[in-house]
């Protein structure tokens, strides 16, 4: 499950032109000073942005708190806009039933009065949480997720995306990706025998390789990340995990599900897999959720 999660947002590197002066004065910066200088700045913001997620991967986080959660709102409100809401007063109170059973177990922002959860008029089997306290299920999810425990699988796993700041994690290494095209685009300034075409097309290939080789192995990271941690999420608020794996397979009956290799997201089968190693620590959660009488109970 995965939307909306990447965001408008431009990073570029400028430095300002000028003469620089100690004992006499300096000609005007050339491309090479430019590009260490470059290089410098970035490793020095990149150093300063490290971070751990809850499941103790390395992440590289640029942007404060309150800037990802502007975005989220915003984001859910242009989709609030777009996407029609369900008029079926069944469905909002099912999945309201389902938020304000997993919502109580986050570490913060754990109030369901803070959130603001919908319901769109949409076939498309498919759930978000977005940074600000943010959640969207679509009708169409219902058709796979056929249990209050299949659906608090999907939303345990994208609350999973906000508790793990992935969203953050996306957008820095975007920020990341166009900074580090930018410094090889200026080295390939510096080389005078290569002509435009041949600069482009490198510029070109780096773009792809950036994208294959940094940013959509971080995505399937992400949704394998938030597979777990989402599974912890339900256990903990006395959904049945086991019914977490019913749901892929369900998925997987679905069919069209592009290569892992070229998707953003886990196979299905992988996924199962993941979810089973997983498994008697999530149970383990489960009955300590049931012996404390943590026992939701939401129907359609």
């Amino acid at each position: 499950m995965d939307v909306l999660r990447t965001y408008p947002v431009k990073f570029r590197l400028s430095v300002n032109k000028g003469k620089y002066s100690d004992m006499s004065p300096v000609k005007q910066s050339t491309p090479g000073r430019l590009l260490n200088v470059s290089i410098v700045l970035l490793f020095a913001v990149l150093a300063s942005a490290c971070a751990t997620s809850p499941e103790g991967r390395k992440q590289l986080k640029l942007l404060p708190d309150d800037q990802i959660n502007s975005m989220g709102i915003q984001s859910f409100e242009e989709i609030k806009k777009a996407t029609p809401e369900t008029e079926d007063q069944n469905k909002i109170a099912y999945v309201q039933c389902i938020a304000n059973a997993i919502i109580p177990q986050l570490d913060e922002n754990n109030n369901p009065a803070q959130w603001e959860v919908r319901v769109f008029a949409d076939d498309q089997a498919n759930a978000f949480a977005l940074p600000g306290n943010k959640i969207g299920v679509y009708e169409g999810l219902f058709k796979y997720a056929v249990n209050q425990h299949q659906v608090a699988t999907v939303m345990g796993h994208e609350l999973a995306h906000v508790i793990a700041e992935h969203g953050n994690e996306r957008v820095s290494d975007s920020l990341a990706a166009e900074a580090g095209i930018a410094i090889a685009a200026i080295a390939l300034g510096t080389s005078s025998s290569m002509s435009n075409e041949q600069k482009a097309l490198i510029v070109g290939g780096l773009g792809l390789g950036v994208q294959y080789g940094v940013i959509l192995p971080f995505s399937r990271t992400h949704e394998s990340e938030a597979d777990l941690i989402g599974l912890d999420l339900m256990a903990k608020s006395g959904f049945n995990p086991e019914e977490s794996v019913k749901l892929w397979q369900n998925m997987s009956k679905a069919g069209g599900q592009p290569p892992e290799f070229l998707s953003t997201h886990p196979s299905n089968e992988t996924r199962i897999k993941d979810l089973q190693e997983r498994m008697p620590r999530a149970n383990a959660e489960y009955q300590n959720a049931q012996a404390q009488n943590k026992r939701p109970n939401c129907h359609l």
